[in-house]
C-alpha cells in the first residue's frame, strides 16, 4: 500500500529507539524545534520562523529549565537540604516546576501565588503535594512577591530558602546554559533573530546572553504587554510592575508590545492553524515574533512555546 505522505514514513522509521534515564531532571530541556508553516504563508520563503516546544518539557512549561537551576545551585550552596522550605512567589508555571522538582528531590515547597490564577495550576501543584499560600488577586504577581517577601522577613526559626526567581541569577543562567545552545544547534548555527516577552525575564535574558557569545549580531527582542491592566498571565508590563533585578534591559536590541486580545487570538491561531495548543503568553511571542519577521528580507527568527494550553481550559 502506497502512503500519501512517503517522506513522514521515512522519518519515522528512521527515529532513535526511546532515551531511558535514571533522574526526572534528566529529562528537562532539549526540548524539539518546530518550524510554523501556516502562519507565515505570506513571508517571503527566505524568512524562517521557528518556535522552541517548551512545553515538552516534564513539568510542561520553559520554567522547569530555571527551577532545575535553582534546586541544583542552591544545593550545592547549601542553601536547601536538612529540612530547608523552598518558598517563592509564583503565577503558576514556576510553582509547577518547583513542585515537580521538589516531589522528585524530596524537598518541601510552599508557593505564593495570587488567588485567580487557573484552577488547573492550583490543582497540579497541590497534587505534587506543594503548599499554596494566596496572595491578593487585586495585585497579581507583585502581591505575591510581596507578601513572599513579608513571610521569608518574619521566618525566625530560619526555615525557608527564598528561591526568589525575580532576582535569582540562576534563573537566566539556566537559558545561557541550556537553551541558547539548544537553539544555535538547531538551527545549524543560523538564527538571526530571538524573540521572547518578560515575565521574570529569565529566557530574554538567559537565551540572549548565550546566543550573543556564538555571534553578536543575533537580534535580542523582548516583548511586553501593552497596558499595566492586562490579560496575559506570567506577563509583566516593565514600567508599571516591580521590576525583576534581573532585567536588563539595555542588553536587548529592542521590545515590541502587544496587546491582550493579539496574544489570546494568537495562542487560538496557533492550535487551529499549526496544531500547537498553548497559553497566551506563547501567542505573545509569536505575535511579537511575526512583527519581527514581517520586516526582514531573510532571516531565521525563533521565539519559545512557554507552555501547554491544558493549565488555561476553564478559566
Amino acid at each position: 500500500m502506497s502512503s500519501t505522505h512517503p517522506a513522514w514514513t521515512e522519518r519515522l522509521e528512521a527515529r532513535h529507539p526511546p532515551q531511558r534515564h535514571e533522574k526526572l531532571l534528566d529529562l528537562i530541556g532539549e526540548t524539539p524545534l518546530l518550524r510554523l508553516r501556516r502562519l507565515v504563508s505570506d513571508l517571503p520563503p527566505e524568512v524562517e520562523v521557528w518556535v522552541k516546544l517548551e512545553s515538552m518539557n516534564p513539568g510542561g512549561s520553559v520554567k522547569d529549565r530555571p527551577a532545575r537551576q535553582i534546586f541544583l545551585d542552591a544545593f550545592e550552596k547549601g542553601d536547601l537540604g536538612d529540612g530547608k522550605i523552598l518558598i517563592d512567589a509564583t503565577s503558576g508555571n514556576t510553582g509547577i516546576a518547583y513542585s515537580m522538582i521538589g516531589a522528585a528531590m524530596g524537598v518541601e515547597v510552599h508557593l505564593v501565588m495570587p488567588k485567580n490564577v487557573s484552577p488547573q495550576r492550583k490543582d497540579i501543584v497541590e497534587a505534587y503535594g506543594a503548599k499554596i499560600i494566596y496572595s491578593d488577586p487585586m495585585e497579581g504577581s507583585d502581591g505575591a512577591i510581596r507578601l513572599a517577601r513579608q513571610l521569608v522577613d518574619e521566618d525566625e526559626k530560619g526555615q525557608y530558602f527564598y528561591a526568589d526567581q525575580y532576582r535569582n541569577p540562576s534563573n537566566p543562567l539556566a537559558h545561557q546554559l541550556t537553551t541558547a545552545p539548544e537553539i544555535w544547534s538547531q538551527t545549524n548555527e543560523r538564527v538571526t533573530h530571538f524573540v521572547a516577552s518578560t515575565g521574570t525575564s529569565g529566557t530574554i535574558m538567559g537565551t540572549g546572553r548565550g546566543l550573543k557569545k556564538f555571534n553578536s549580531e543575533i537580534q535580542i527582542i523582548g516583548a511586553q504587554p501593552s497596558d499595566a491592566f492586562h490579560g496575559l498571565e506570567g506577563l509583566k508590563h516593565m514600567p508599571s510592575s516591580i521590576v525583576p533585578e534581573i532585567y536588563e534591559e539595555e542588553e536587548l536590541d529592542g521590545v515590541r508590545w502587544i496587546d491582550t486580545d493579539e496574544g489570546w487570538d494568537m495562542a487560538d491561531r496557533l492550535a487551529s492553524e499549526e496544531g500547537i495548543a498553548c497559553g497566551n503568553s506563547a501567542g505573545a511571542n509569536v505575535v511579537a515574533a511575526l512583527e519581527v519577521a514581517g520586516e526582514l528580507s531573510q532571516g531565521v527568527v525563533v521565539t519559545v512555546i512557554c507552555d501547554h494550553a491544558d493549565r488555561y481550559f476553564g478559566e
